[in-house]
């Protein structure tokens, strides 16, 4: 093969993988602007840290009766039932015994693994998952990988920092896009290399 055709072949290829990278985004980026929660009530509330509007999204669900219990997978030590009330401007105390606080999760897998355990200890039959929009897609992944015969609710809250209309035209939002959306990639390599481990 001449050297100017192999390098076109590679140019080409680089292109359409572009191409192919830059499509998936705007799927992904459109993909989460339209999600909303859905309609039912589960056994349990499960909110992943990482925003104030998640915790005020879980303790709203709760007592509205949405759930009995609210597990909050990821928390910093230190931090109380008691103190996540008083972040979201409640003091609705009768809540604190419905409520259920994780520490020992890190990351998205973490969370998952975390809530399994704590799914399985508590007998908990179905789940309502609260995140961040931009964060659902990957969210889900991992819990349905940790938790395969557990129904899963997915919830999104939309972080006011979020700018879901000409989310491109803003730095802080394109960012935000863009890593969230390489992460999911990563985690669907992973998950499709897990399946066909268990396969074989």
């Amino acid at each position: 093969m001449r050297p100017w055709s192999l390098a076109g072949g590679l140019i080409g290829a680089a292109a359409a993988a572009a191409l192919t990278w830059v499509g998936g985004l705007f799927w992904f980026a459109e993909s989460v602007t339209r999600l909303a929660p859905q309609p039912g009530n589960t056994d349990a509330i499960v909110v992943l840290t990482g925003g104030s509007e998640r915790v005020a999204e879980g303790i709203a669900l709760l007592a509205s009766g949405s759930a009995r219990l609210l597990f909050v997978t990821g928390v910093p030590e230190g931090v109380t039932g008691e103190t996540l009330l008083s972040s979201v401007g409640t003091n609705e105390r009768e809540l604190l015994p419905r409520i259920v606080l994780g520490h020992a999760a890190q990351d998205t897998a973490g969370n998952a693994a975390e809530t399994a355990e704590w799914v399985q200890r508590e007998g908990i039959t179905s789940v309502r998952l609260v995140t961040a929009n931009y964060h659902m897609p990957r969210s889900l992944l991992e819990f349905r990988r940790a938790m395969p015969n557990i129904p899963i609710l997915p919830n999104p809250v939309f972080p006011d920092s979020f700018k879901d209309r000409e989310w491109w035209r803003w730095p802080g939002t394109l960012g935000l896009m863009v890593r969230e959306y390489d992460k999911y990639l990563m985690a669907l390599l992973r998950d499709g290399a897990a399946r066909i481990t268990e396969r074989r």
